[in-house]
């Protein structure tokens, strides 16, 4: 027979916690009475919500997959890195042909792409207000980053020897500026656009509500990209991006992760009463990871008291100018080695305190990769 705890000890464990009269229960449903009017924002990994309080309906804002203009930035992202994915293919099965047949599907797309790519396209139909002026510019970029990757596919399928790091390195992530645009830049400045477009949306939306920062409650639900990543402040970008649309008043204090909590997405909610639960419930995990603060503080009056101090993303590799070609490669590096970063954050501290300190002005960002760079012009509107 399997080991079962004493009947008796069983029974005061959950007088404590884990049972929903349990005394921890109680002291979570009295504080969720008294401050059932405090405003709770909760962001999963593609949307963010905010629930005012006292019953009010939530509103909700996305920032990743259902926004204009983040899928086709992303597709442009992921183009040069599809190559060094197909290269590590060959490299680990040079007798497989799996990377022949991948690539000539990545090369067909890509020139769908090329061929739907317009100043028109990023200028009426994605309509970023924080890509306004820069049509002309992003449409170079994605034909020219198409343009050279479709060639050296066609190149490759003739010749798979180019499909090699070092070619590649030598020939297309790091070309030499003089000769070509480097990927890295591409790479870069595509992650740089799309979350500038995020902050600036996200920061608008927020301050539009006229939060009152003393009293929000914040929470990040659910997993962030990668499983393993954004489970920190300083690995979870969204928690630097509200701080600095608060003005930086947000108390860091008032910001919870629970990479293990429900999550959801504008493209399945529920119903009125399916989000006022969901509220309940994120409420209640706000409420009772907070109420053991308000504990210690109270059982511990002697002891050093624990702060917390923001800071964005952990260890990037500071930008020094928008020339600094060996931190933006640096930082591609870090977000792809290192499994506790989300993707975004090679960009996203510097875009954030990049518009923080140009004030909320997106047009005066420089991003390392596209300010900085001439692509060809090779699209008309």
């Amino acid at each position: 027979m399997s080991y079962q705890p004493n009947v008796a000890f069983a029974r005061l464990f959950r007088t404590f916690t884990s049972d929903p009269q349990s005394i921890g229960a109680h002291l979570t449903q009295q504080m969720a009475q008294q401050q059932a009017d405090d405003p709770l924002l909760v962001s999963t990994g593609s949307d963010i919500v905010l629930f005012p309080g006292g019953g009010r309906a939530p509103t909700i804002e996305s920032f990743r997959k259902s926004t204009r203009g983040f899928i086709e930035l992303t597709a442009v992202s992921h183009l040069p890195l599809a190559l060094a994915y197909l290269a590590r293919m060959r490299e680990l099965s040079p007798d497989d042909d799996t990377w022949l047949s991948d690539a000539a599907r990545l090369r067909g797309h890509a020139q769908e792409t090329r061929a739907a790519n317009s100043v028109a396209l990023w200028r009426d139909h994605v309509a970023v207000e924080s890509f306004a002026g820069h049509e002309q510019k992003i449409a170079n970029l994605v034909d020219y980053t198409c343009s050279v990757t479709i060639d050296l596919l066609e190149r490759a399928e003739r010749d798979p020897g180019l499909l090699t790091f070092a070619r590649l390195n030598d020939e297309y992530f790091a070309a030499t500026p003089a000769n070509a645009v480097p990927m890295n830049d591409v790479m870069f400045a595509t992650f740089g656009l799309a979350f500038l477009d995020i902050v600036y949306r996200i920061g608008n939306w927020l301050r539009a509500q006229a939060l009152d920062w003393s009293r929000l409650m914040m929470l990040v639900s659910g997993q962030s990209g990668r499983p393993t990543a954004g489970v920190t402040w300083a690995t979870n970008n969204m928690c630097y991006v509200v701080w600095c649309a608060s003005n930086r008043v947000l108390l860091p204090e008032r910001v919870f992760i629970a990479p293990h909590a429900p999550s959801f997405s504008v493209a399945e909610l529920p119903d009125a009463a399916g989000m006022a639960e969901l509220e309940r419930t994120y409420r209640e995990l706000w409420l009772n990871t907070r109420s053991s603060i308000d504990v210690a503080r109270s059982l511990f009056p002697g002891q050093r008291p624990y702060h917390f101090d923001p800071a964005p993303a952990d260890g990037m590799p500071p930008i020094t100018s928008v020339d600094d070609r060996d931190a933006t490669a640096a930082r591609l590096r870090r977000i792809m080695e290192d499994p506790t970063q989300l993707l975004s954050n090679c960009v996203a501290d510097y875009i954030v305190d990049q518009l923080y300190n140009n004030g909320n002005q997106p047009q005066k960002v420089d991003i390392p990769g596209f300010s900085n760079v001439t692509y060809p012009h090779a699209v008309q509107s």
